[in-house]
């Protein structure tokens, strides 16, 4: 019989041990920073709840030997604000990650920065829906912007200046440029 795992409450090192596999939805309210990092949907929809998967094995780790790995995957829909219409954006984010767990804070962080994978320190109880939220988080666009705005800019947040001809960048100068000198 499959020893159950609990996803708030998880034994890496057992899981990853068991090749265990956890999979369902966490509704959008159980991850608050995801939620105030968002906009809810346009149309006044409920948030779309995020799609995870997960899974354990241990695995080789360059400068670690075999160690303890989660395969974490999660996706979902959010709702930002385009930085450049200002107006509703739809975002279909999605995270996929390989984290290998070791022992001791600094192992983690000495194997982190030579890693092309992520590394962190092994603990007998990870909260899987923050990792997941974390993992999502860091998949957020930096600049969100549709590729082509639905609608045109309203004429204020157009750049002015490139309505008016630029001053020459010496014209200043000319005003304190003395006149002709008698001979």
């Amino acid at each position: 019989m499959a020893r159950p795992f609990d996803p708030s409450r998880l034994d890496v090192a057992a899981f990853a041990a068991a090749g265990g596999e956890l999979a369902g939805e966490i509704a959008a309210a159980a991850l608050p920073r995801l939620a105030s990092a968002t906009l809810p949907p346009a149309d006044g929809s409920p948030r779309p709840a995020i799609e995870w998967r997960t899974v354990g094995e241990r695995l080789p780790l360059e400068g670690a030997g075999v160690q303890p790995s989660l395969l974490v995957d999660a996706a979902t829909k959010v709702t930002l604000e385009c930085q450049r219409c200002l107006r509703p954006l739809g975002v279909a984010l999605h995270a996929e990650r390989r984290i290998f767990f070791v022992e001791g804070e600094a192992a983690a962080a000495a194997l982190d920065a030579e890693s092309d994978d992520d590394v962190l320190a092994l603990t007998t109880a990870l909260d899987l829906p923050e990792l997941l939220e974390e993992e999502l988080l860091l998949a957020l666009p930096l600049v969100p912007r549709h590729d082509f705005c639905p609608e045109p800019l309203p004429r204020a947040f157009r750049d002015e200046a490139a309505d008016e001809p630029a001053d020459h960048p010496f014209a200043a100068l000319a005003a304190l440029k003395p006149g002709p000198r008698p001979n």
